[in-house]
This record gives C-alpha cells, sequence and structure tokens, in this order.
C-alpha cells in the first residue's frame, strides 16, 4: 500500500527508487493542493483558463524532469514555483497578441500594474550605479536573517504566496508568519535606508526619475524589487533548493 509521504515498495518488494518517491509525492501533492496551485496562477493572471493552463503547463513540465527533484525541498513548494514560472510565461504571451499598457492593473485584486510583473532583472546602464549598491547591501542583509526568516520573506513576496499558504507550507500559525514578516521587512527596509543615507554622490549619475522610482520600490519590499536582487544565491533562499517546509 502506497503512503501519503511517498514511502512504498517497488514491484521487487524492495526499498522505492527516488523517481518512485517523487511520483509518489507529485500525486498526493496533485491530489491534495490543486486548489492553492490554482489560486498561486489565478492570482498573478486574473484569467480562470490563463490560471488553469498555467497549472496544466506546470504539472506538465514538473513530470517531465520529474528526475531533477532532488527532496531538498518539500514538493509542494517545487511544484508551486513551477506554477508560478508557468503562469508568468502566460503573461508573456499575452503581449504577442494584444498590446497592453504596463500601467494596467492586473491580477485577482488589481493590485499591481504589469510593469511590475513582468520586470526585467536586467537593470539597464542608467538604474546600475545605484541599484549595484542596493542590491549589494539586500544581499548581505538577507544573508544574515535567520533561516526561517528568508523562508517566510521569499515565500511572500517572491513566490506570492498568501499568508494562509505560507503558513501552511512551513507548518505555523498564520500570526507567525505575520510576525515574521514584520520582522524581514523592517531588516531589509534598514538596510535599504543605510545606503541611500551614504550613495549620493553615486546617484548623481542616475537619471532622477529612475533613482526616485528605484527607492519607492526597494523601501515597499515589492516583488518587482526583489526580482531585481539575485536572492537565489543565498544559503536557505532559493526555495528550489532550501528545505522551505522545515519548522523554525
Amino acid at each position: 500500500m502506497q503512503r501519503a509521504d511517498g514511502a512504498m515498495k517497488n514491484n521487487h518488494g524492495g526499498m522505492p527508487t527516488p523517481g518512485q518517491v517523487a511520483s509518489s509525492q507529485m500525486q498526493h501533492v496533485v491530489a491534495n493542493g490543486l486548489p492553492s496551485l490554482y489560486r498561486s496562477a489565478y492570482r498573478l493572471l486574473g484569467n480562470q483558463a490563463d490560471a488553469e493552463d498555467a497549472v496544466q503547463d506546470a504539472l506538465l513540465t514538473a513530470h517531465k524532469h520529474l528526475d531533477q527533484f532532488r527532496g531538498d525541498a518539500k514538493m509542494s513548494t517545487w511544484l508551486m514555483t513551477i506554477v508560478i514560472n508557468c503562469a508568468r510565461m502566460q503573461l508573456r504571451k499575452r503581449l504577442r497578441h494584444i498590446h497592453v499598457s504596463l500601467d494596467s492593473r492586473i491580477g485577482e485584486e488589481q493590485e499591481s500594474p504589469l510593469s511590475d510583473i513582468l520586470v526585467d532583472g536586467r537593470p539597464n546602464p542608467e538604474d546600475e550605479c545605484h541599484l549595484f549598491k542596493l542590491n549589494a547591501r539586500l544581499m548581505r542583509s538577507a544573508a544574515q536573517l535567520s533561516p526561517i526568516l528568508r523562508k517566510t520573506f521569499q515565500l511572500r513576496f517572491v513566490h506570492h504566496l498568501s499568508l494562509r499558504e505560507t503558513a501552511r507550507v512551513l507548518g505555523v500559525p498564520i500570526g507567525t508568519v505575520k510576525a515574521q514578516t514584520a520582522r524581514a521587512r523592517a531588516k531589509l527596509m534598514k538596510a535599504v535606508r543605510g545606503v541611500r543615507r551614504r550613495s549620493s554622490a553615486q546617484r548623481k549619475y542616475c537619471s532622477p526619475s529612475r533613482t526616485r522610482q528605484n527607492d519607492s520600490a526597494l523601501l515597499a519590499i515589492k516583488p518587482a524589487a526583489i526580482a531585481c536582487t539575485p536572492f537565489s544565491s543565498l544559503p536557505g533562499l532559493n526555495i528550489t533548493t532550501a528545505s522551505a517546509g522545515s519548522r523554525a
């Protein structure tokens, strides 16, 4: 009999292979967590059909690359990452067929402009002089966060999970997620302010309008700003390799 956690015997009665374990875990997550995957796609796309397509594409991709799942992160977290990537690909496909203002508000709650979600991670030369110090400081500050704060911050602001979904992934109460999110934001905002006070000499080479936009985005700790920062190189922040489901 197959267990939910993926522990099972193979056809020869021996220990299961890594591929069999991963396949069992994926079946369990899809059977029990499909609504959560769909909600995450819908929050980004704001369209039922596109969200369903994104989830379907994600499941096909996950099945095709199941051998790449190493078990360092939860299967549910690995699948969620693929769903979010597929949803962003859906957004890019839209732009091939229709003209949409980058200021248009999209998503389930119409909160984020399209330009925030489709932000190009490669800063142009005008931005590099100001973002370089900010990114370096954010990297150092994020690396100094405790493992649980790093995991909470990425789930909430990089992968756009709700409080309830983040709490379920981490296995902690919603109130704990709120407190951890606030602590992580406060620490990173403090780091950004420190760089802003010391960067006036360098910022004279940047466009004033772009500088104000970057300050605003980084101080608000929005997903668009996070996308410009290579957090995936930090220990515990790459959700595809970190054990995001561990408890504090």
